[in-house]
């Protein structure tokens, strides 16, 4: 959503006056509000991604059970913190 705030200069008005017209219309408009809104926002996952993520999970934890049963690297005990 892209929404152009454009002010036209009168003959005898000052800059500064111009500039907070443009600030008022800004303002008015509720575009500042709506970028603020989403500015830290993430995209969601897509559903193929996900299962991506999901199967090499389920291979990590596969390879990191198959290296415990055979003794090279050490158990973890799930008790303590």
């Amino acid at each position: 959503m892209i929404i152009n705030a454009e002010v036209q200069r009168g003959a005898s008005e000052s800059n500064a006056n111009l500039l907070r017209r443009f600030t008022k219309k800004v303002r008015g408009g509720g575009f500042l509000e709506h970028i603020k809104a989403i500015r830290y926002k993430e995209r969601s996952q897509s559903k193929t991604t996900r299962k991506k993520l999901a199967l090499r999970r389920l291979e990590w934890k596969a390879k990191i059970e198959e290296l415990e049963k055979l003794g090279k690297i050490q158990t973890r005990d799930k008790n303590k913190i």
